[in-house]
């Protein structure tokens, strides 16, 4: 391999070392199954304020820095790129001087614990253009999911008739679960839910233009109290479960387009689901079948006459960018960490052209608005512009 054609070393460090720090971590460990990828990550550090969380990463060998301030990673020149995954009300001041540090951020959703707090990272965003942001949402990479955008982009909808996305699992169906930081109002803010999981439901529809005009929320707190650190209960003050109802724009057509996004849904795990109607045409997708996509047509049935048909369609492993995995194998959710870093890295390094990219630190800007109009539309009973 020539100098001109090896990709480029990264040094990665993660902010964070939970549940999807780990993932992040592991989905790095397979680079080498991407094909021709111009990028090579290397993680190289790991920061948590608890340090037995940094156990884990032990057994990467190219982990050379663990730390419990942040600040150390930041003044490390040889690292280039940040993972950051904490608290919602730790989001604006680390994401804030992870940017001024002219590093790049891949940041969690809700990108800041309220608008204001999305709107102070856009503005150091501004301040510092060298640093390269995009926000965490890989569900979308899963390859059914990627078929069914590109369906829509077709233009084989026809006319509209609605759409739908939704995040479902069922974490907090235990009601006797002990309270953490997610289910109180003060760390993962008034949103509650829709910070949690909306960016989930928002990264297709903003990326296709489904802009909301006027948001109607339907909101519940199923479980008001849980028990706290000495047993006796304590309060819940964050919404389990969201519904939003808007009405958006596609190809100049008016439409009802709903999002849902929920922790309580008995019988879930943790599915995604996408959904669109036309007059010509359908597409739906769900990674509760992750192999499977159903698009829908009118059709001569021989025998039958003119019928309304759902057929479906096997698609394998491949998604936005080519991997050596066989493509009649299957894909699942370590894949589609994966393929968003892939594209996260290859758009910062200016190889990712037109395919589809990680979400943007706008379009999570914009879902801070989306879900105060869902709050206002569900306490006033009425539909609220974003």
């Amino acid at each position: 391999m020539s100098a001109e054609t090896r990709p480029q070393t990264v040094n990665v460090a993660i902010v964070g070392g939970g549940l999807m720090g780990r993932e992040i971590a592991a989905a790095i460990q397979r680079w080498p199954a991407l094909i021709d990828h111009p990028v090579r990550p290397r993680l190289t550090a790991v920061c948590d304020i608890n340090p037995a969380a940094m156990d884990w990463f032990d057994e990467i060998d190219t982990v050379v820095t663990k730390t419990t301030d942040y600040a150390e990673i930041l003044a490390d020149e040889s690292i280039d790129v940040v993972y950051v995954a904490v608290r919602h009300d730790l989001h604006e001041q680390i994401y804030r001087d992870v940017v001024a540090s002219g590093k790049s951020l891949l940041a969690e959703k809700p990108f800041g614990i309220d608008q204001a707090a999305a709107e102070a990272v856009l503005a150091a965003m501004a301040e510092h253009p060298e640093s390269f942001v995009r926000v965490s949402s890989e569900m979308p990479f899963f390859p059914g999911a990627q078929l069914a955008i590109d369906y829509v982009r077709s233009g084989a909808l026809g006319t509209i008739v609605s759409a739908r996305n939704s995040f479902l699992h069922s974490s907090d169906l235990d009601v006797d679960k002990p309270i953490n930081w997610k289910r109180q109002t003060q760390f993962c803010g008034e949103a509650g839910v829709m910070n949690d999981l909306g960016m989930h439901t928002w990264h297709v529809p903003l990326r296709l233009g489904w802009v909301p005009e006027t948001v109607y929320g339907v909101l519940q707190n199923l479980v008001p109290t849980r028990p706290g650190p000495s047993g006796e209960p304590v309060p819940c003050d964050t919404w389990d479960n969201a519904a939003l109802h808007s009405w958006a724009r596609h190809e100049g057509q008016l439409f009802p387009l709903t999002t849902e996004t929920k922790r309580i849904d008995p019988g879930q795990k943790n599915t995604w689901e996408f959904e669109a109607i036309g007059l010509d045409g359908g597409v739906r997708f769900s990674t509760k079948n992750p192999k499977t996509v159903s698009v829908f047509t009118v059709t001569d049935v021989p025998g039958g006459g003119r019928e309304q048909v759902w057929q479906q369609i096997d698609v394998g492993s491949q998604s936005v960018w080519p991997t050596v995995t066989g493509g009649i194998f299957e894909s699942g959710f370590s894949d589609s960490i994966l393929q968003m870093w892939a594209v996260f890295l290859a758009e910062r390094n200016g190889s990712l052209g037109d395919r589809f990219g990680a979400a943007r630190p706008e379009e999570a800007a914009l879902t801070h608005r989306i879900y105060r109009a869902a709050a206002t539309s569900h306490a006033e009973g009425r539909a609220v512009a974003p």
